[in-house]
């Protein structure tokens, strides 16, 4: 009898060993994949690459996948739900910023260097921070905050924007993302009339989801209900 618990044991320890590094992957408590509550949400995640303003891929972006709190991604189901109606998509930029990256970008932005003209055309690289472009502590650390636009769901072909930098299919928003100017700022004015309705729209579809924007970034909402409203976190952004 004695034996047998003891192979039931070691069976048990051996399929734990083979577990475990299954769950080397698994996402905090909270955090979901947005593929795996809504796969029609285009995902076009830009720090994993080099096409943002940092001309690289930033630090713990390992694959250019959106990561979010639960309540946040359930929520921009919602959104694109309603909006999926009118033929159109979200298309996500950034969503869950590991805490890492964000000191990246900090300690790039403070090594200073001349303006960008597609990026940051009024500012130096030395004065992101003290004008707000790039931040020491972010909300994106905390899961529920995401950087996105609106998208013709049939993809066809739009103008890039002088400034920033969007999905192929991104409706006119006058700037593209991170364009790191006044320009940007959600009610900059004047701005074209197709721009300043496709803010508009989104704005208030994000709003009727849950969302509030920060109004120096058209692109930038938080959920209002954010679970871990005093919380930042560190993983990694890795596929599944």
């Amino acid at each position: 009898m004695r034996q047998a618990i003891q192979r039931i044991g070691f069976c048990a320890l051996t399929v734990a060993a083979f577990v475990l590094p299954a769950q080397a992957d698994a996402l905090p408590a909270g955090f979901v994949r947005l593929a795996d509550i809504d796969a029609s949400i285009r995902q076009d995640i830009r720090y994993a690459g080099s096409d943002n303003f940092l001309h690289r891929k930033v630090t713990a972006y390992d694959a250019p996948v959106c990561i979010l709190t639960r309540q946040a991604a359930e929520a921009l189901s919602g959104v694109q739900k309603a909006i999926a109606a009118r033929g159109l998509t979200l298309v996500v930029f950034d969503c869950y910023r590991p805490a890492r990256a964000v000191a990246d970008m900090g300690e790039w932005t403070g090594k200073g260097g001349p303006p960008d003209p597609h990026w940051y055309p009024k500012a130096r690289r030395g004065d992101l921070l003290a004008k707000g472009y790039v931040a020491r502590l972010s909300a994106h650390s905390r899961g529920s905050t995401v950087d996105l636009a609106i998208a013709q769901r049939v993809r066809g072909s739009i103008p890039k924007p002088a400034c920033g930098t969007v999905d192929a299919d991104t409706l006119d928003f006058g700037t593209g993302f991170d364009c790191f100017d006044p320009m940007s700022e959600t009610a900059y004015r004047p701005l074209g009339k197709e721009a300043a309705a496709s803010r508009k729209m989104l704005v208030d579809a994000m709003r009727a989801g849950g969302f509030v924007n920060y109004a120096r970034e058209w692109w930038h909402f938080t959920l209002v209900n954010e679970p871990f409203a005093k919380e930042r976190f560190d993983f990694p952004v890795t596929a599944e």
